[in-house]
């Protein structure tokens, strides 16, 4: 019924009016009473159609208005400006604006809800790239190693910025048990601690297992910690490092990280930082994983001594010449694997040994090193393993 009165009021207002046009006998004013009609027929059955519309799908009227009344402009820029926020997938944040309306805040936590459950489920897929990062102060460096699944996500400066992070974080950890190599930084002992970021996408106080879920997230790879360590002088000395194919200071693919140390106070540290760093240069190169022969295992020398006795027998040889063989290609095995008894790769006249003897007799006070540490993004980690096998334990040296 009420629909049936509506639409009677145009009808009457229109026969209203023509009457009121025909009391009028000056036919110029008919154009303009005409045009006045017009108007106000086409006011009233927008009037009408509106009040029809609402009545049946107010609701739907509401969306439509909401939707039109935002430019193709301000879409496009809001999406910009939550893209450079979070630096998720563009189809995501899209899909988290429409959802919120178009609310750049409310998509923004849609987001990050949504990023950490998908984080959880790419967790058990194989992460071998990355990067190391580097901290280090006058008498203590951290290396830890990040990883993601792919180079590309390597590059990115949220996951650098996070590594970083970490690195410094982890130089304050204090590690009372050390050995040739240093000390090992467990991964519980790192990520639970508490850690305040400064990245415009990644920011605030957390912990550092919440910053490593958030960055897997954005970034929609499986993101993790996999390792740390740390390497410190006890005693005057120096410790020295270095990263290579370092795409910004504090950030690579490979470190090699030792300590020169002395017993005299007045030893000069700049020529202990001289050498080190040279020597920092040459483990990463030589791949050293001994410090010295003494410090080589007896089961490693056996093993390796046995692989060379068989190799020397099919030569048909005495066992007097094979006895020779197998002690000289024991000393080439000590030359190749022990830092000491290395060439240096700046010069094969020498090895490392004679470099820290001639140091020595140079600042009058005995030189050694005390720890040394090599590591690679990604070594004994097999990379072809399927995302439900287990990760490969990874070679500390």
């Amino acid at each position: 019924m009420a629909l049936m009165q509506a639409a009677k009021r145009p009808t009457a207002f229109l026969l209203k009016q023509t009457n009121a046009y025909r009391q009028f006998g000056h036919s110029y004013s008919y154009g303009a009473f005409r045009g006045q009609q017009v108007s106000d027929l086409r006011d009233s059955r927008d009037s009408f159609c509106h009040y029809c519309f609402q009545s049946l799908s107010g609701r739907l009227l509401f969306l439509r208005r909401f939707s039109s009344e935002l430019p193709a402009t301000e879409q496009v820029s809001l999406i910009r400006q939550l893209r450079e926020r979070t630096s998720a997938p563009m189809k995501d944040v899209k899909a988290a604006l429409v959802a919120s309306q178009w609310d750049i805040e409310e998509a923004q936590k849609d987001l990050r809800k949504r990023g950490v459950v998908l984080a959880s489920k790419k967790s058990s897929r194989t992460a071998a790239e990355g990067f190391l990062a580097l901290a280090q102060n006058e008498k203590k460096a951290a290396v830890i190693e990040l990883n993601c699944e792919t180079d590309f996500v390597a590059r990115n400066e949220v996951f650098q910025y996070l590594a970083l992070s970490l690195a410094k974080q982890a130089l304050l950890i204090e590690c009372d048990q050390q050995n040739s190599m240093g000390s090992v930084i467990g991964s519980d002992q790192l990520q639970d601690l508490n850690i305040t970021l400064e990245h415009p996408k990644l920011n605030g106080e957390t912990t550092v297992r919440s910053a490593i879920t958030e960055v897997a997230a954005m970034m929609g790879e499986n993101v993790k910690f996999r390792r740390g360590f740390t390497l410190s002088t006890r005693s005057y000395g120096v410790v020295s490092t270095y990263l290579h194919t370092s795409p910004q200071p504090g950030v690579g693919r490979m470190a090699g990280i030792l300590t020169l140390e002395t017993e005299d106070d007045n030893v000069p540290l700049g020529a202990l930082q001289q050498l080190g760093s040279s020597l920092a240069m040459h483990i990463v190169a030589a791949r050293p994983l001994f410090l010295s022969k003494e410090l080589v295992s007896s089961e490693a020398i056996e093993s390796e001594r046995d692989i060379l006795k068989t190799q020397a027998e099919r030569s048909g040889k005495s066992q007097i010449a094979i006895t020779k063989m197998v002690e000289g290609r024991l000393r080439k095995y000590f030359e190749e694997v022990v830092l000491l008894e290395q060439k240096f790769i700046m010069n094969e006249s020498v090895n490392v040994k004679s470099l820290l003897n001639d140091l020595s007799k140079e600042v009058g006070s005995t030189v050694h090193i005390g720890k040394f540490l090599r590591v690679e993004v990604g070594e004994g980690i097999q990379k072809d393993v399927t995302a439900n096998a287990p990760e490969a334990v990874a070679q500390n040296a």
